[in-house]
């Protein structure tokens, strides 16, 4: 007889060893290149690749590209104003008027006051902006992928159609992008089910530009349902203390100066500027009859999405409020009420300016591809989005091409998304 060890003397290969040629065979297939394009769970190949690529494409755009002056020179006045001791806000301006963001937007302009040679480095300050944007479509990317809904190749689409995000980012250099990248961060951190710093996160985002408010009812609901109405008062404390306390010094100077600025819901916009309300008249575009309804048509829209889709469950107050038990809201709840929120917002706004793209671009793919729409049909829905907001300036015909999309987009979203964000509930004591 053989000895005993003669038996197990082959060697078997490692698991390693195996899956590594299992993948070498299979990149020789065509199947393993569509499961990629195609198999949402796969989505990681396509966004490390497409990351790369951003890389590069920032480079090349802000060396290849011209800057264009719009706003920058303004936000490094307003900041100055505030180094050299004022901070009455009725006294802050620059070339293209009066500071009108709050305080959140004073500090992150302050850091790029300083580190770019009182604002004279625009090279400098167009590089922290791509690395901004780099944050930004990672925590993006993120969102997306733990939710595993969109088919990669959209991905591919959302990287090449974004010429007027990269302009806004790195040529423009507005304060919008650096809002929204803090936005993002905020719901991954909801997404982690870290509520605390999710919260102050987005407040912070809520301190560079008042925009981020569209999804604070969203915000709310998540909170009610997830931790309960003492956990969700406490987080919105958190909010409200941050603001305070970026907001301190200025307060202390001129409170209603910074209330009346930073925080103004009635500021008229210019209609030489707008995007989505070229096809009326400039009367029309300035009555405040016309803002009201608008207003009346956001608050309206969104108290029947909350009742009928987001809370259509919910038989009682006493089970909105939690008392007794949470509810589990799985990724996809969480982000489809925060973008949806916005997206209602965006419908609705007095107007769209060039910068406020940046405002809901990346969610359109989540929005579209939450109702029963055709995968091509959405990404002509896009196109023509993109094609709206790249008609410069606006005319009669992009801002009616910009209306019919977001109208059916929101007509879908009202009509075929189901969601039951609240139906399985979960004790407590479970985080």
């Amino acid at each position: 007889m053989p000895p005993p060890h003669s038996r197990t003397s082959k060697k078997k290969p490692s698991n390693f060893s195996t899956q590594l040629k299992l993948l070498f065979k299979q990149l020789f297939h065509l199947s393993f290149y569509k499961d990629i394009l195609i198999n949402p769970t796969k989505s990681i190949y396509v966004m490390s690749t497409l990351f790369l690529l951003e890389i590069f494409l920032n480079i090349f755009i802000i060396n290849k590209i011209n800057y264009t002056e719009i706003d920058w020179i303004a936000y490094m006045q307003e900041v100055e104003g505030v180094v050299n001791g004022t901070y009455d806000y009725y006294k802050l301006k620059g070339d293209t008027g009066p500071l009108v963001y709050p305080a959140g937007f004073v500090y992150v302009y302050l850091i790029f006051y300083y580190i770019t040679n009182f604002g004279q480095n625009i090279r400098l300050a167009q590089y922290v902006f791509a690395g901004l944007y780099l944050m930004m479509i990672s925590a993006v990317f993120y969102i997306y992928n733990r939710n595993a809904k969109i088919p990669p190749y959209a991905y591919i689409f959302m990287c090449l159609l974004a010429y007027r995000i990269h302009s806004i980012f790195v040529l423009r250099l507005f304060n919008d992008p650096i809002a929204m990248t803090f936005l993002y961060i905020s719901i991954v951190l909801l997404l982690r089910r870290q509520w605390t710093l999710g919260c102050i996160l987005y407040s912070v985002a809520v301190s560079i530009k008042m925009n981020i408010l569209l999804m604070a009812p969203a915000l709310f609901i998540i909170l009610l349902l997830s931790i309960g109405f003492r956990a969700t008062v406490k987080n919105i404390l958190y909010c409200a203390l941050l603001q305070f306390a970026f907001a301190l010094p200025f307060l202390l100077s001129n409170p209603t100066a910074y209330l009346m600025r930073s925080f103004d819901l009635g500021r008229q916009f210019f209609y030489i500027w707008t995007v989505n309300w070229r096809l009326i008249p400039e009367h029309i575009f300035l009555n405040r009859y016309f803002h009201l309804s608008l207003l009346a048509f956001h608050i309206l829209i969104l108290l029947y999405v909350c009742r009928y889709q987001w809370l259509k469950s919910i038989k009682t107050f006493n089970d909105l409020l939690n008392y007794h038990k949470n509810y589990y809201l799985s990724d996809d709840a969480i982000i489809t009420l925060m973008f949806y929120a916005n997206f209602i917002g965006i419908c609705f706004c007095r107007s769209l300016h060039y910068q406020f793209y940046v405002w809901y671009y990346h969610m359109l793919y989540h929005l579209l591809w939450s109702t029963n729409s055709k995968a091509m049909f959405n990404l002509l829905i896009v196109g023509l989005i993109e094609f709206s907001w790249n008609t410069y300036p606006s005319t009669v015909m992009s801002s009616l091409i910009l209306h019919v999309c977001h109208g059916y987009i929101l007509f879908k979203l009202l009509t075929s998304l189901t969601m039951e964000p609240n139906a399985k509930k979960i004790d407590k004591k479970v985080k």
